[in-house]
């Protein structure tokens, strides 16, 4: 191992391995109580995430005390420098002014971690605590400080100890993937050897190891993720490999019949196309709960793998194309303590009675790495460009019940508005683009007769990784020609919105 993070439960733990990845370096993410194996493969530096927790209060998550023992660099992060400071020797206090969103860093004496960065003046960062360190351990000095944080940034060089107080790992601190390459290859002296490559051998090799002579099924749903990690699990296992496409109902137009030719004519992988349409549109009639929903597609999804894993035969092994993103909004991806914002139909395991282990070779990459894997090895750079598609298909896109009508009308204004997005040549500048059927009718006017149909809202987003987001910021001619042509060609939708919320505060998809 060369870096480990520990996680005390920040929903962008993954952040920080993602930062380190980019600067070349492997790293893994362990849950701060489950750290002992970790600790004993000798990692070369140690970054201690940030947390929802108050270090002020007992019974509160803090580092192994051995991490301060090896003789390695400690990067503590927000939490992480809290709790270092802490238990070093020095004191955390609540109760004082908080500090979330932007702020400002002044530097006030040169760091190695700081390395590049503005060796004087201010340094913008993103900030969200609410404790303060009032004394920090001995040893320590003050790098930077910010208007409500004395200690934003210290150092016992000596040591090679390092805290800050703000979250170098997200895009609002410009230059924190800075701050982190610094810390991983210029304090820890850890060289770049991680990359797409690397990652794609250990994988395969990793599969083989996990899997032997056993027999795979994938659940293949059509989408990026699932299919990369179907190619590279037959990759590494050829034809032990099965992939099962189960045709929820709830696909986009025309997508069922490309994931079924993309595979068994482009790439000769045995697969089994699973038409259960009916039984996942007959389980949702009159549910309008979105979690609900999300639960009944995921046993559903379950229940037909049931049924088709047995028409292969011994399965030992269900692999899924799970990426970081669902699984944080779930669990901690490691089993640490973070806070559930919704769940995913294919995170948490199978029931018990299907006594199958689960092959995840995705779980730790984000989208636009998995898009990486992808090139790697050697998909069509379209369909490895598509814009990610939820687990449960349209069925979040539509609020309230789903029919059969609904997922038509839907359908066809989806198809206009990435049609229109490809001729302005704006389709590579979005993350993700969709429509969404609104469970709200207006009147409109179309010719001289009245009208009572649906509202369609409008969805795009920029974003480089899924956790954060902003709206992608259109020209009003743009939105209006698609609106002009989803109600004109579009029967049942008579209105047209578009949707500027970012994540944070929302999600990217409505549901």
């Amino acid at each position: 191992m060369t870096v480990l993070v520990l996680d005390f439960g920040s929903q962008v733990t993954q952040l920080i391995a993602r930062r380190v990845r980019e600067a070349g370096v492997y790293c893994e993410i362990v849950p701060y109580n489950k750290a002992e194996e970790a600790l004993a493969k000798k990692p070369r530096a140690i970054i201690l995430s940030g947390g929802p927790a108050s270090v002020t209060e007992s019974d509160t998550p803090r580092a192994p005390q051995q991490v301060f023992e090896m003789g390695v660099p400690v990067l503590g992060i927000c939490y992480g420098e809290m709790t270092m400071s802490a238990q070093l020797g020095g004191r955390v206090e609540a109760g004082h002014s908080r500090e979330f969103g932007r702020a400002d860093i002044h530097v006030e004496r040169p760091s190695r971690l700081l390395e590049g960065l503005a060796e004087s003046g201010s340094e913008p960062v993103w900030m969200s605590h609410g404790d303060k360190i009032v004394a920090i351990p001995e040893g320590f000095s003050v790098v930077a400080t910010s208007e409500s944080s004395p200690f934003a940034v210290i150092a016992d060089e000596a040591r090679r100890f390092y805290g800050v107080q703000f979250h170098p790992e997200v895009a609002h601190t410009p230059r924190g993937a800075t701050i982190l390459s610094n810390f991983v290859r210029g304090i820890a002296g850890i060289e770049p050897e991680w990359n797409m490559h690397a990652f794609r051998a250990a994988m395969v090799e990793k599969i083989r190891k996990q899997v032997g002579s056993a027999k795979v099924i994938c659940g293949l749903s059509g989408g990026v993720d699932s299919s990369v990690a179907a190619v590279l699990i037959h990759e590494a296992i050829g034809d032990q490999l099965t992939c099962i496409f189960v045709d929820t109902g709830l696909m986009r137009a025309g997508e069922a019949d490309e994931v079924v030719t993309l595979f068994r004519d482009h790439y000769n992988i045995p697969l089994i196309h699973a038409e259960a349409a009916d039984l996942f549109l007959g389980r949702l009639k009159g549910v309008s709960d979105p979690e609900q929903k999300r639960k009944i597609i995921g046993a559903a999804f379950i229940d037909v793998f049931d049924k088709e894993s047995q028409k292969v035969g011994g399965a030992e092994f269900l692999a899924q194309g799970t990426l970081y993103p669902d699984v944080i909004e779930s669990i901690s991806a490691t089993g640490g303590p973070s806070v559930t914002i919704k769940s995913h139909h294919n995170v948490g395991g199978l029931p018990a009675y299907m006594k199958m282990k689960l092959v995840e070779p995705l779980r730790e990459l984000f989208k636009d790495e998995v898009r990486a894997l992808g090139r790697e090895l050697g998909l069509p750079p379209a369909f490895v460009g598509r814009h990610p598609f939820p687990g449960p298909g349209l069925a979040i896109r539509i609020p309230g019940e789903i029919t059969e009508e609904k997922l038509e009308i839907l359908r066809k204004a989806d198809v206009i508005y990435l049609d229109e997005i490809r001729k302005a040549g704006l389709y590579d500048n979005i993350w993700q683009a969709f429509a969404v059927l609104l469970p709200v009718r207006t009147v409109g006017v179309m010719g001289d007769g009245r009208t009572y149909d649906h509202v369609c809202a409008l969805r795009a987003v920029t974003s480089s990784d899924g956790m954060t987001a902003d709206y992608y910021p259109f020209e009003h001619s743009f939105l209006g020609r698609v609106s002009t042509r989803i109600v004109n060609e579009v029967r049942g939708i008579n209105r047209v919105v578009y949707d500027v919320t970012s994540k944070p505060p929302g999600t990217i998809e409505w549901e």
